[in-house]
């Protein structure tokens, strides 16, 4: 079969939106592990600015897009959970998802059931993933138990709208921080039973408030420099502070010796390419996360939308702090 052109965004140094270009790459066969997906729908995510910006830094030029849903084209050797034509959705490295068809490696690439649909595959994959081993794997001293507080920071993203939910079908107590009254009450709205806005309180003292003084059991935190200090405060004694992400800017160095005198607590930073390094794990937990959204007990929001030649009005709106939920780019 001849090689096939496809449209793809692409950045040939990092910096900010304005490097985002619309291009058209060379799509051939794929090798041993790896199938060719015609794409339906890509998600968008904060990863992607990391990279895009340099802070994660990148091999040039690069391919931008970590998560998509589409239909399988073609099969490499050795690949035997996918076969042509079946519905599939991924989170993944190499990066290269904003693009109508590409090559990648098979392994975290999932069959997608056919009681969800590609907008909501492309939308959850990373996402999803990720709350799923935050509330599942990502634990404290003896673990999460119903009735526990949990404190979710950017409860209104799109991790954090599935997590709201995803912690109230555990029996978990999530208290929410979002940047907005608005944003505070889509949180509440799907499932955290407290939320408070950090732009206009103090949500280290609101927390020792809501639990009485004596703190949560975890602090799950994406946005990093702006919340780290006093989500360290949030914790109870042998607590945990679960890093995953830094929205903000980067978390400056710190000692740690200032943990013992918090409580004797734990600090941890988690990346989902660590839980998904092998076929099996990212089968377990994407089958995991299937469940609960066929369930109904998570729904998907979709909340932005934006074709894949307005990439750049989408990083712009992501890193202004200006949607909720899920984005997709659409082909």
């Amino acid at each position: 079969m001849s090689p096939t052109q496809s449209r793809a965004i692409q950045i040939d140094q990092h910096g900010g939106p304005e490097q985002l270009k619309l291009v058209q790459v060379t799509v051939g066969e794929p090798g041993p592990g790896e199938i060719r997906i015609r794409h339906k729908a890509v998600g968008l995510n904060f990863i992607d600015v990391y990279q895009r910006s340099g802070l994660y830094p990148m091999s040039m030029p690069l391919q931008l897009g970590m998560e998509a849903a589409g239909v399988v084209e073609a099969v490499g050797e050795g690949v035997t959970h996918l076969q042509v034509g079946d519905r599939a959705a991924y989170a993944s490295q190499p990066p290269g998802a904003y693009c109508d068809l590409r090559v990648m490696p098979a392994k975290c690439v999932c069959k997608l059931p056919d009681g969800i649909s590609f907008d909501t595959g492309a939308a959850m994959m990373l996402k999803g993933l990720t709350a799923q081993y935050l509330l599942k794997k990502t634990l404290p001293q003896g673990g999460l138990n119903p009735g526990d507080f949990v404190l979710f920071h950017a409860a209104a993203g799109g991790v954090g709208l599935i997590a709201c939910q995803w912690a109230k079908a555990m029996g978990l107590r999530l208290i929410g921080t979002a940047g907005s009254k608005e944003k505070c009450a889509l949180a509440l709205a799907n499932g955290a039973e407290y939320a408070i806005n950090y732009a206009a309180e103090d949500f280290a003292a609101r927390v020792k408030e809501i639990t009485g003084g004596k703190g949560v059991k975890v602090v799950y935190d994406s946005v990093g420099k702006d919340t780290w200090d006093k989500s360290l405060d949030c914790l109870a004694p042998f607590g945990l502070m679960a890093s995953f992400g830094n929205a903000s800017g980067p978390v400056a160095p710190m000692a740690p010796g200032i943990l013992g005198p918090k409580g004797s607590i734990y600090l941890t930073r988690q990346t989902l390419f660590t839980h998904i390094a092998t076929r099996e794990s990212t089968q377990a937990m994407a089958d995991d996360l299937f469940a609960v959204v066929e369930s109904g007990q998570v729904k998907i929001h979709i909340a932005q939308r934006f074709a894949l030649e307005d990439v750049q009005l989408a990083h712009r709106a992501l890193e202004a702090r200006q949607t909720t939920g899920c984005t997709l780019l659409t082909l």
